[in-house]
Formats: C-alpha cells, structure tokens, sequence
C-alpha cells in the first residue's frame, strides 16, 4: 500500500514538473513555438485585435537610427511600449505600438488615421518638416512588425525575381534636374522637379492559416505597398488623385493626410514556414556556398603542407637527431634542434601577451557559445536582440577563464607581478572596447539618434562588468596563480643563444603579414554578408554557414601559423610567442582594410558623425578579431612547439 501510494505521488510530481515545464516554455518565444490564434470573435483561446507595432527608421545613406517618434507621424497618446532585451537596446531598436489597429477579417478601404499640420510661419512646424525632408532625402526606412512578423514591401528585380524588403522608405525625392531618386522610380507621377513625395498611405495585405474553417487562424505574412495621394477631401479621404508632394521651397501651409487599406488572404503556408518567404527572396546560397568552397580550398592546401611537415621531414629530423650519440656529431647539426635551450624563455613584454591570450580565450568561448546556439535555431531573426544579448551575458560569465588563463601564462613567463596581471585582464581590453562605444555613444545622443543607449542601460552594463565579470576574473586568476608553472618539454639555458642573420622570408614582419592572408582568405565572402546585414540594414540568418566558416578559420589559423612556426625554427630564431600571435591576429589589419574599402565602395554614407560611428565601430570588431585569431595561433604554435621538443633526446 504505502510503495502504491509513493509510486502515486513520483508521477504527481512528474506531472506537475512537466506541466510547469510546458509553462515556461511557452513562456519564451522560440522559432517554431508559441504561435498566436486569431478568430472573428475573441474568445479564451484566440484574440480578434491585430497590433501593429513601429520600430526605428533606418538608412543605408547614415549610420545613425532614429525612433518612430522623431519623425512626425501619427502616434498613440499614451500606451506602454512592449520591454525591450539588452541586445535590442545596444543595437538601438526601439519597438512601440502604433495608432493602425486591425480587426481579424475586417477589410478597411482607406481609413483616415490622423493629419498632420504645417504652418510655414511656426519655427516649430518648418523643423519639423525639415527633418521630415532630411529624412526622406536619405532614403529612411519605416519597419513595421505584425505578430513578431516583420511586414514586408516586395517588388520585382531583375530576371524576374522577387525582393521582400523587411522595410519601406518614409518618401523620395526627384533632384532639381528631374531626375527621380530611390523610391520615385516606382510611379511616373512622381515628376515635380526639386520635390519630395511622401508615402502616406499603405496598402497592407495579411496573409493568415488555418487548417479548419472558422476555427482559430495564425498569421503567416504582412505585406504592404506604400503609396502617396493628395487628398482632396482630408476629413473624408478616397485615396485617389495625384501624390502628395512637398515642393523643397515650400511657401504656404501644408496638411498630410495619413490612410491605410487592410486586406485579408487565407494562405496554404503553415506557421512553421512562415519566415521563408522573405529569406527565399534574398539569393545567396550560392555565394555562400562558393564561400565554404573557396574555405574548403584553402583548408586542404594548409593541411597538405603541415602533413608534409609533420610525416616527412619533421619525422626524418626526429629520427635523425635521436640516432646522434657523439657530442661532435651534434655539433655538426643544425636546425630547430640546436634552439632546444631558448625555445621556452620567456617572450618580451610577457604581461602584455598573457593579458591578450586571457581575453582572446574569452572571446573565443563566446563566439563559439553564441554561434552553436545560433545554429539550433534559438538566435533566429524572430528573437529580436537575442544574438547580441547571448553575446553580452556570455563574456560577463566567462571571466574565470579570462584570468585562468593569463594568470597561467604570466607564472609560466616567470612574471610575478600578479596583482598587475589581473588588473589588466579585468580592464585593459574591455576598458577599450567600452571607451571607444561610450565615444560613439556620446556622438549619438548629440544627434538624437535612437541608437544611443540610455544613461540607465550604460550604468547596467559596467554593473555587468564591475560586479560579476571583474570578481570572476579574480577568481580564475588565484586558480591559475595557485596551479605549479607550466612544465616545459626542455630546460631553458642561462646564456640566450645568438640569432643568425636572417634571409628576407624567415624575418618577423614578412613572416607576419603573410601569415594573416591565407586565414583572411577563407572569411572575405563571409565578411561581406555580415557587414551587409549590420551596415545595409539586411537580415543575417546563415548562421550554419557562418558556423562552419568559424571552424574553417580556427583551422586555418593554426596551420597557417605552425607552418610558419617551424621555417623560424629551422632558421634558428626562437622568438615564436609574439610572433605567432601576431601572424594570426593580422588577419585582422586584412579585416580592417578589407572595411575600409566595403565603405568606399559599397555604402554611400554621408555626413561627419556617420563616418566617425563607422570607423570607430570597425576599430572594435577589428580588436576583438585581433584577440581572437591572435589567440588561435599562439596556442596553434604552444602545441606545435611542445610536441616536437618533447619527442627528441636531447642531452
């Protein structure tokens, strides 16, 4: 009776486990799950209320974003704005809700939302309208999100495709010699010279599932068509006649009507499938493919070489050293052999490299963290904010290793300085980082952009930094202080050993500059799509394909350093540590310069705070790479050196 009764009890708990479990997955919002129902008439489990939420505007033309609120457009009085993640507000997204509300169903033709005023002798109202020009001059972008959904405007572009933009532009304007910019090319009633044309009115079309008549429904796409009409009758708008244009000299009062037509169109796309519309319109597999192709390439050469290395002539030089038994015979060899006494002193300005390998051992874990999870599918587009949020919350926690690992390094060096050490780890590359990004901060809040991160959130992040990552830091510093130096293979001579002359291909800087061009070769194509989806505003969502170049990088890297790592060694120079971190981590200078041209060449921004947000921006995702692939190949080469010195006799 009493084993019936616990056995009775173990499934309760069972069951109320997997209930509170199914709760808090529901609780989350993960591609795949937690769909909406929407019905005719509101019930417990399906709503009729359609919102539409607005994001920031954004522009290819300028770096910095700008809040819905900024431009003068028809808004709520006062409703709250849904909470935003950390990586939503470091990326300056700024969702709120907006006056264009929807019944399930319910067609509207037309329905007037608000009219905004110009008076050309308010101060007020001409600034207004200024930035509203400025705006539409630089080609902003509206974006829109139904049901997490981003509402896109698709239009044809060559052979025959289709492009499903995740935004549409404000307006356009036609230059004073006639001729139309951007969006004008769409209409050509858009033929006022020196005029700008407003896109007041959208036509949304939204696409709905369901499996079951007149049973709960589920949105699977939102598509609109913007257009422009100068309402006759403002009160009473038919949306007909010509567009509403706002001539660049504007000398009397001004009213813009804003309109919207909603539509309803039952769809064969599941939920599930929701999101490939828009990923399907953006042609880039293939590229992406001759990406890992071109990587792949690369990869197998590297990896012929090292193998040529280490079965063929790295195996006759151990086979041949260890055969010497007469000091003479010794003496008559050359080679990475007779460097065995100086291959482990320690390298100049040791505390700097220690400080580097402990933050590029950090970074890397993140990287790798975030990506693995970008690949199940947890860092999708349709969590907002998520990727740079995991990104964030993962370098805080891995501070311990950070320390560990310089604090490792520096006792190996015969450093002794360790409170330095530590204090370094813990602020030299964050407190960089975070200087030039409270910079670039201090320029966006005198521009008023939206990107600026708010006094409060700045305070949370050096909360972040200060309170969890900095002790974690100390913690993994007295675990790595505490631990015996690492052992080395060999003993290290009292007297350093002279270096012979070098030929021009084994000296430091060739070396260096050509090692950083085989791994740079393998991410460039890649690089491209990223700079794309942060720059052009488009959206990234190849995360496997980004994954497998990760890898192919970190091969790459290693290879490429080894390689070079053993030609110093047979050249008889023993200085490997900086150098292998440097010939690795100037992948980066590649990465830099590849930015600057992708800014002359591909973007059109203007304006002096854009260019300085731009560059200031590349200078920290080029020290992060640095640290990062600077990293890969001193451990590459820690290994390499370790292995080959610790299988040869040495007397």
């Amino acid at each position: 009776m009493g084993m019936r009764m616990r056995m009775c009890s173990c499934s309760r708990l069972l069951l109320l486990l997997a209930t509170a479990a199914l709760r808090l997955a529901s609780a989350f919002y993960l591609p795949g799950l937690a769909p909406v129902n929407f019905c005719e008439i509101k019930s417990d489990e399906c709503q009729n209320a359609i919102e539409l939420f607005v994001n920031r505007l954004d522009s290819v033309e300028s770096v910095l974003p700008y809040e819905y609120a900024a431009f003068d457009f028809c808004q709520l009085e006062e409703e709250k704005r849904p909470s935003e993640n950390l990586g939503q507000v470091l990326f300056g997204e700024r969702i709120e809700p907006s006056p264009y509300k929807f019944q399930f169903k319910k067609q509207e033709v037309c329905k007037h939302v608000c009219t905004k005023e110009y008076n050309i002798g308010k101060e007020e109202d001409k600034s207004k309208l200024m930035f509203l020009k400025n705006g539409m001059h630089l080609n902003y972008q509206h974006h829109w999100i139904i049901d997490n959904m981003p509402v896109t405007w698709c239009y044809d572009v060559e052979d025959g495709q289709k492009f499903c933009n995740p935004g549409f532009p404000i307006g356009c304007y036609i230059t004073k010699a006639g001729r139309p910019k951007d969006a004008c090319v769409i209409s050509t009633s858009f033929n006022e010279k020196d005029t700008y044309y407003i896109f007041n009115h959208v036509e949304i079309t939204i696409y709905y599932h369901s499996e079951v008549e007149n049973a709960g429904s589920r949105l699977v796409a939102a598509k609109l068509e913007p257009k422009s009409f100068k309402h006759a009758h403002i009160d009473k708008p038919d949306c007909s006649g010509p567009p509403m244009g706002i001539p660049n000299e504007f000398k009397e009062k001004i009213s813009i009507a804003y309109t919207y037509s909603v539509n309803f169109v039952r769809s064969p796309i599941k939920w599930a499938s929701r999101w490939d519309y828009i990923l399907e319109s953006m042609h880039h597999t293939n590229i992406q493919w001759f990406s890992i192709m071109n990587s792949l390439v690369i990869v197998l050469f590297l990896s012929g070489m090292v193998a040529m290395i280490m079965l063929r002539t790295l195996h006759k030089d151990i086979a041949r050293y260890n055969q010497i038994d007469s000091t003479e015979e010794a003496q008559e060899e050359f080679g990475w052999k007779l460097v065995h006494g100086d291959v482990f002193r320690p390298p100049r300005k040791g505390m700097i490299l220690s400080v580097f390998l402990g933050s590029g051992v950090q970074i890397f874990i993140m990287m790798f963290i975030t990506l693995f999870f970008a690949c199940l599918g947890f860092l999708s587009p349709a969590n907002r904010g998520s990727l740079m949020t995991c990104a964030v919350v993962l370098w805080v926690l891995l501070g311990t290793p950070a320390g560990y690992v310089a604090a490792r390094f520096y006792k190996s060096f015969g450093g002794e300085k360790w409170k330095t050490n530590v204090l370094l780890t813990s602020f030299l590359c964050p407190g960089i980082v975070f200087t030039d990004f409270f910079l670039m901060n201090l320029i966006l809040w005198r521009e008023g952009s939206s990107a600026a991160i708010p006094f409060g959130t700045l305070v949370a992040v050096l909360a972040l930094w200060f309170g969890i990552s900095v002790p974690l830091t100390f913690i993994g510093a007295y675990f790595g202080f505490k631990k015996h130096a690492i052992e080395h293979p060999v003993r290290i001579n009292q007297i350093p050993r002279q270096i012979p002359d070098q030929s021009f291909y084994t000296k430091s800087v060739p070396g260096i500059i050509m090692g950083g061009i085989l791994p740079f070769g393998c991410i460039f194509i890649q690089l491209f799509f990223i700079l794309n989806s942060i720059w052009s505003h488009q959206m990234y969502y190849m995360f496997g394909f980004l994954f497998l170049v990760f890898i192919i990088l970190v091969i790459t890297c290693s290879e490429a350093t080894v390689l070079l790592c053993y030609f110093h060694l047979c050249a008889e120079d023993y200085h490997w540590q900086w150098r292998s971190f440097l010939t690795s981590g100037f992948t980066a200078i590649y990465f830099l310069i590849y930015a600057i041209h992708y800014f002359y060449s591909k973007l059109q921004i203007t304006g002096t705070a854009s260019i300085i947000l731009y560059f200031g921006y590349t200078m920290i995702m080029a020290l992060i790479f640095f640290l990062f692939t600077g990293t890969i190949g001193f451990f590459a080469c820690f290994w390499f050196v370790s292995k080959i010195y610790s299988v040869v006799k040495v007397d």
